[in-house]
């Protein structure tokens, strides 16, 4: 089956259908097959370079240059080059599937284990990102899940090229590719994946806060949210001055359009007059400010500086741009963080033991830092190969998501002739 625009509720019924037959296989593959696969993918993309480029170029053609979404769209020889480098480190981790997590002999006998499975079927509804449909392939294939994709008209081109290599590796190593789907842009799409109970296991959005809400509030099948990082740092009166700097420029300005990026830092009050040295880097990279009252008489006159409002603080920027709040103590800096977080990643710029065991023990967010940037949040950077996502909620997964989150797990067990 190839994309193309379905007309109605009956013919994505059929997408999911098969979808969900040709992957009931899919755990029958061996490891060898899988890396194979993956190889092929890499070879294909980087022998198809020029390709992807001008599917993209179609797709960038239609956003302003200033949309946040630019940054997450744009794909370039060196991004492609990345993303292979992360599909070949996912082939060279470990199988997540067939793991003994648990084992046991009852009383009576049986014998019980506890294996790690694929959780099946996952759909995948995400915005301007086009890489997510090489990174949640990579991670589906490995773990043994089939991939029903559900991308922004955004990525339309960008991620019909993506999904024909992928194809291609499949055929290549005969892998049924009804396994894994693109669906069309159209929002009759989204509505027919949110509802498709019993032949979705579970969906997982990835973009802005009003998609995951959406996705969250109409979505019949089970969701894991992989939430908008709404990011702080604190810098305590002990906040080593270096540190701070590299900590702060890195975290805002690495790459400004992505969730792990910083929103809000949080200053102690008395640091407030070593605020303008601790933001040089940052105002020199063009960063915009919101400065609350006792900043913004430290910062007053310089430039992209101005008077922060209430809507400053809670807000996801994605561009350059952030706020300050300034604190008495450490607990005040608690109660902003847990008002305002996203649950995402929280960090300390801190030189007490105290202070850093403290705000680690008590921030409630999926990944918490302590005199490093947050910028680190990442399944690649973490060491899991290409993510699919950051939950930032608390059941079956928090954090980056990558091949152990896909799995699930069953009860296998082997008697002889027991009965109760």
């Amino acid at each position: 089956m190839t994309t193309s625009t379905y007309s109605n509720m009956t013919d994505y019924k059929y997408i999911f259908q098969s979808v969900k037959s040709a992957t009931r296989n899919l755990p029958l593959l061996t490891e060898r097959e899988i890396i194979q696969t993956l190889q092929s993918l890499r070879e294909i993309s980087l022998n198809s370079i020029d390709f992807i480029l001008q599917a993209n170029l179609q797709d960038l053609a239609k956003m302003d240059h200033n949309d946040p979404k630019y940054d997450r769209l744009l794909l370039s020889e060196e991004r492609i080059k990345n993303i292979c480098n992360e599909i070949a480190q996912v082939e060279s981790l470990p199988s997540p599937l067939n793991r003994i997590l648990e084992s046991k002999i009852l009383e009576n006998g049986l014998e019980l284990q506890k294996i790690s499975v694929p959780i099946s079927v996952l759909g995948i509804i995400y915005e301007a990102r086009p890489n997510v449909t090489f990174d949640v392939f990579s991670l589906a294939l490995k773990s043994g899940n089939g991939l029903v994709l559900k991308g922004s008209a955004d990525a339309e081109h960008s991620n019909m090229a993506i999904i024909s290599l992928i194809h291609q590796a499949l055929e290549l190593n005969n892998i049924p590719k009804d396994a894994y789907q693109l669906l069309p842009v159209e929002r009759e799409a989204t509505k027919a994946l949110l509802e498709a109970v019993g032949l979705v296991d579970i969906i997982i959005p990835r973009g802005s806060q009003g998609l995951i809400d959406f996705v969250r509030q109409n979505a019949k099948v089970p969701v894991i949210e992989t939430g908008a990082g709404i990011v702080h740092t604190f810098f305590d009166e002990t906040g080593d001055l270096t540190k701070g700097k590299a900590i702060i420029h890195n975290a805002k300005t690495r790459r400004p359009s992505v969730c792990n990026s910083l929103d809000c830092l949080i200053i102690h009050e008395s640091r407030i007059n070593e605020l303008p040295e601790l933001l040089k880097p940052v105002l020199d990279s063009g960063v915009r400010i919101f400065a609350d009252e006792k900043s913004y008489a430290t910062l007053e006159g310089k430039h992209a500086v101005e008077k922060a409002k209430n809507e400053h603080f809670g807000m996801e920027f994605l561009s350059l741009q952030m706020s300050i709040k300034t604190v008495s103590d450490l607990d005040e800096a608690l109660n902003h963080i847990s008002k305002y977080s996203s649950r995402h990643s929280e960090a300390i710029i801190s030189e007490n033991q105290a202070n850093i065991d403290k705000f680690l023990k008590m921030v409630d967010a999926a990944a918490v830092y302590a005199n490093a940037s947050t910028a680190f949040t990442d399944g690649n950077q973490f060491g899991m190969g290409a993510e699919i996502g950051i939950s930032t909620q608390k059941l079956h997964a928090r954090g980056p998501m990558a091949l152990n989150e896909l799995t699930s797990y069953k009860w296998i067990i082997k008697g002889n002739g027991q009965i109760r």
